[in-house]
C-alpha cells in the first residue's frame, strides 16, 4: 500500500490560495487544515486532510 501523499506547506498555502501568516491565525483558532511535523521540523499536509478540510468548508458555506 503507497503512502499517503504529503504536500508541503507552500503547496497547501497556493492550494488554498492564501498567506502564511493568514494561515498561521487560522490554525491558532482550530480552523486550518490538519499539519503533521516531522523530525526535522518541516510540517507536512496528508492530502486527505485537506480535501477533509475543503469538505467541511463547504459544509460551512
Amino acid at each position: 500500500m503507497p503512502a499517503p501523499k504529503m504536500l508541503k506547506l507552500p503547496e497547501v498555502l497556493e492550494e488554498i490560495e492564501m498567506s502564511r501568516a493568514a494561515f498561521y491565525r487560522m490554525h491558532a483558532r482550530g480552523k486550518a487544515p490538519k499539519l503533521i511535523k516531522l523530525p526535522n521540523e518541516q510540517l507536512r499536509c496528508r492530502r486527505s486532510d485537506l480535501n477533509a478540510w475543503w469538505s467541511s468548508m463547504e459544509d460551512a458555506a
